[in-house]
């Protein structure tokens, strides 16, 4: 009979991860690779069950890994853009077989994304709350749609600019329970330089001034989470490395 090297395997990717985490070379090639891949507008190009997702790979399956581990009963996604992350979060949830949902935060639901996901077969699991994600009467709206006693994970995609990412993570880090993940989408955003900085979105922001700039801030002034370094380590050609919190 075949050792059983189940463990085994687990704690040598585990090393690995870590290990190519603290690869700065491996990962300056990683960014070098985005920024060429970003003139064709890379991450617009994949969808999730017919949605666009606007993510890279690398994230999209980070986040299964996150969702799988973490077992959430409500995600929020600040940021709702065309849609593709709340159901692809809503997949994930019903692929745990349990009753969670996603609550869906944007400024501005565009109506043809809403018809987009209140058509989708995972519509059920999904809320939408229209209304910028700092606003205080957002954030208690959001609150009180958390069931008592419910496991909770969040993600930041929305507004990338430094000091709205960490008002979110001040007004939603608290909601984050312990064992789950709090993400902050497009930390490599941090490390481009000015020139590299991509021109061609609505939202341009240079290096000090975008969501690693906020999570270094945020972690500065809570013991709350920790960066993942399993996680993380493995995060080359993606957009959020560095960005997966693990609630302590």
């Amino acid at each position: 009979m075949a050792k059983d090297d189940r463990a085994e395997f687990a704690a040598e990717t585990e090393a690995q991860a870590r290990e190519m985490g603290g690869d700065d070379a491996l990962m300056r090639q990683g960014v070098e690779t985005l920024l060429a891949a970003d003139r064709y507008r890379y991450s617009y190009l994949w969808t999730w069950m017919g949605v666009p997702i606007i993510q890279m790979p690398a994230d999209i399956v980070a986040t299964q890994e996150a969702i799988w581990r973490a077992r959430p009963d409500v995600i929020i996604e600040c940021g709702v853009a065309r849609g593709g992350s709340v159901i692809f979060m809503a997949s994930m949830l019903a692929l745990l077989g349990q009753d969670g949902f996603v609550i869906g935060v944007d400024v501005d639901i565009r109506a043809h994304n809403r018809e987009t996901i209140e058509s989708h077969p995972m519509t059920s699991r999904i809320r939408l709350v229209e209304g910028s994600s700092i606003e205080p009467a957002t954030v208690e709206t959001v609150r009180a749609m958390i069931p008592e006693g419910a496991r909770v994970m969040v993600i930041l995609d929305s507004n990338h600019a430094r000091d709205h990412v960490l008002a979110e993570c001040r007004a939603y880090g608290s909601m984050v329970t312990p064992g789950s993940f709090l993400v902050i989408a497009d930390t490599v955003l941090g490390h481009f330089d000015e020139a590299e900085t991509p021109k061609q979105r609505s939202q341009v922001l240079y290096r000090g001034d975008e969501p690693l700039a906020a999570r270094d801030a945020y972690l500065a002034e809570t013991d709350a989470f920790e960066v993942d370094a399993t996680l993380n380590g493995k995060l080359i050609m993606a957009s959020s490395p560095g960005g997966y919190l693990l609630r302590r």
